[in-house]
């Protein structure tokens, strides 16, 4: 994906990418992405001429660069029904499938609704309160009122996710909402005011009780739905006993390596974040790698 931001603020090339044959549009409909119905699925793109609709306008549309080479558009479908778009297609919600995507149409898909999301949360000015309208590609919304020099643009909440060792254990905690018996890594977002270390410090002790140090980053993961993007951390607890302070979650407890050899507990789907966290801390301490043993356990 190449995201072409140099270009956004040039209206003759976004005209010619509009009228590129090649231009493809990436449409979302009820915050929802459209997809192959193939085996894995793939991201479907569909030319800007639907069939059995008009074309949307230009002020329809958000570039979002070149994918596989093609300019590629966002594109909001607002009906009250999923439109039939194209042959062998449906409309999917990304977080259910992203796993089975390629990572680059995961990227694309998940950039395309973050955008729409944006943009549908923005029509009006914060400021004053007039309608806004496109500029730079669709990447910055502008007030149209003349007293107001406001613009919005494109903004992502820091959300931060650690995983906390306590040398043969990891803190893991379960919200209610979650399939019975899944655990995860402890997450929140962070506040204004505050550092990425102190966030992690100040959520692990609000959720769990336990206080930590040696707060190290490790990797991050775009997550839009809708708009944030998750800091992975790994810290050492100062302290064992466990007290749900704020309620977030219904439970959390420390398991062992043996615990998750044995497949207890359930842990987050493969490719989140969270189970990355989990899966290099227990590898960097086992005879063993948590996949293999767990798609041994499976098999």
């Amino acid at each position: 994906m190449d995201r072409d931001g140099h270009l956004r603020g040039d209206p003759q090339w976004f005209e010619r990418a509009l009228a590129d044959p090649a231009s493809r549009l990436v449409p979302i409909w009820n915050s929802r992405n459209l997809l192959t119905t193939t085996d894995p699925p793939r991201a479907a793109l569909i030319e800007r001429e639907p069939p059995g609709g008009e074309p949307p306008s230009p002020e329809e549309l958000i570039l979002l660069g070149r994918f596989e080479d093609r300019p590629c558009f966002a594109w909001e479908v607002e009906s009250a029904e999923p439109p039939v778009l194209a042959p062998d297609t449906r409309f999917e919600d990304l977080r259910l499938v992203a796993s089975l995507l390629p990572a680059g149409d995961a990227g694309l898909l998940g950039y395309a609704r973050a955008m729409i999301t944006w943009r549908h949360r923005h029509r009006f000015c914060g400021s004053c309160g007039a309608p806004t309208s496109a500029a730079k590609g669709g990447h910055v919304r502008v007030c149209s009122n003349p007293d107001c020099p406001h613009e919005s643009f494109p903004r992502l909440d820091p959300a931060i996710i650690v995983l906390v060792s306590d040398e043969d254990r990891a803190l893991l905690g379960r919200q209610a909402a979650w399939p019975a018996g899944r655990y995860s890594t402890i997450a929140g977002f962070v506040e204004p005011g505050e550092s990425l270390e102190d966030a992690v410090a100040r959520e692990v002790y609000e959720e769990t009780g336990i206080r930590v140090d040696r707060i190290e980053y490790h990797s991050s993961q775009p997550w839009p739905f809708p708009s944030s993007l998750m800091l992975g951390f790994t810290a050492r607890a100062l302290s064992r006993q466990i007290d749900l302070r704020d309620c977030e979650l219904e439970d959390a407890r420390w398991f062992s390596r043996a615990d998750l050899a044995d497949g207890v507990p359930l842990l987050p789907p493969p490719q989140s974040i969270s189970y990355r966290l989990i899966e290099d801390w227990f590898d960097a301490g086992a005879e063993r790698p948590l996949r293999e043993l767990r798609a041994a356990r499976k098999s």
